[in-house]
């Protein structure tokens, strides 16, 4: 029984070596409303419900989570009340953050990952990212679905060098061409709304800092009409490209919804007029092409009647006595003929 309990005795340390490391008895200090979990050097700070970044988080912290507070803004100079030279990983998951102001990274010159999913972003200043010159991960899932960012993240991103940005689930319609800086190496764009890639959005893709660029297009509604074309010719050459190339599936149109992209060909796509698509659009503008071109028409004629309207009167007199005269005529043949005295002499030999 005795050896049995030596045993569990590892196994027992292991489970509250957590507790061991308690905020008050963590090494270099951990915040309060966080856990410094087996090591300062991997901070959380989890459903705190926090109004700003935790003051005493340890200088050799590596790796801080926090999510599940409202943090709302994020000031300049956020997490420079401390000096934290060796963070490299920053997560500020579910957080609430809606503007990030400038320099608000400042005091993280080693940050090289930086997660900011799920926040209804509404403002983001052109110096927000400056204070973190290494940073080489953007992950903002689920984070530009409160307003339009484009520009703005644009501007924030100019003076980086990322090598990843994670974009999914923002319901984005076309390919964010102004952020992708040159040397790009990962695109994240799953689950969002893309029905196809432009034949202007795949050469934006070749641009010689680009070349290298490897997209996740997975989870998003691609049309499978004429309008695919394009993507489809490019996707059949460039397929390394696209890690996942081989998992996405038409949404439409009905025929071929669910069917595999790599096994239709570019030909075989047919143009359909699909609501918002390309397609249905032109056969509208034909339409009213059309309706207008013979309203034209419509209004020469009108036009041509009310300028010639006491020759087509007179016309229309002469019309008239022609066939009165032609008319008369008829009666009176019609009465020769009928007259009985005529018919009598007619018939008498």
């Amino acid at each position: 029984r005795a050896a049995g309990s030596g045993r569990w005795l590892p196994w027992l340390g292991l489970a509250l070596l957590p507790l061991a490391v308690s905020p008050a008895a963590a090494p270099g200090g951990c915040p309060s409303a966080c856990y410094c979990v087996a090591t300062p050097e991997l901070v959380q700070c989890r459903y705190e419900r926090l109004e700003e970044p935790p003051r005493e988080l340890p200088a050799t912290v590596h790796n801080l989570s926090i999510a599940g507070s409202n943090l709302s803004v994020l000031r300049r100079a956020a997490f420079a009340a401390r000096p934290l030279p060796d963070l490299r990983l920053l997560r500020l998951r579910h957080d609430n953050i809606q503007v990030i102001e400038d320099m608000a990274l400042q005091g993280l010159p080693a940050l090289r990952t930086l997660d900011l999913s799920h926040n209804p972003l509404l403002s983001v200043a052109a110096g927000a990212f400056a204070g973190a010159p290494l940073l080489r991960t953007l992950q903002l899932n689920q984070a530009l679905l409160a307003a339009p960012l484009e520009e703005q993240l644009a501007l924030a991103l100019r003076n980086l060098s990322l090598r990843r940005l994670e974009l999914a689930g923002n319901a984005l319609r076309a390919l964010p061409a102004a952020l992708l800086p040159a040397g790009l190496e990962e695109l994240d764009l799953r689950n969002n709304s893309l029905q196809r890639l432009t034949a202007a959005e795949l050469r934006s893709l070749e641009a010689p800092g680009l070349r290298g660029l490897r997209l996740t297009l997975g989870a998003n509604p691609l049309s499978c009409d004429c309008a695919l074309r394009p993507f489809l010719a490019w996707l059949r050459v460039t397929a390394a490209r696209l890690p996942d190339a081989r998992s996405l599936h038409c949404a439409g149109p009905p025929p071929l919804r669910g069917a595999t992209l790599l096994h239709l060909r570019p030909e075989g796509l047919a143009c359909a007029a699909t609501e918002g698509g390309e397609p249905g659009q032109l056969e509208t503008a034909s339409y009213v092409f059309f309706g207008i071109v013979l309203a034209l028409i419509g209004i020469v004629f009108l036009m041509v009647l009310y300028l010639n309207r006491r020759g087509i009167k007179r016309w229309l007199h002469n019309l008239r006595e022609a066939c009165r005269d032609q008319m008369e005529g008829y009666h009176y043949r019609y009465e020769q003929d009928a007259d009985p005295r005529r018919a009598s002499a007619i018939g008498t030999p």
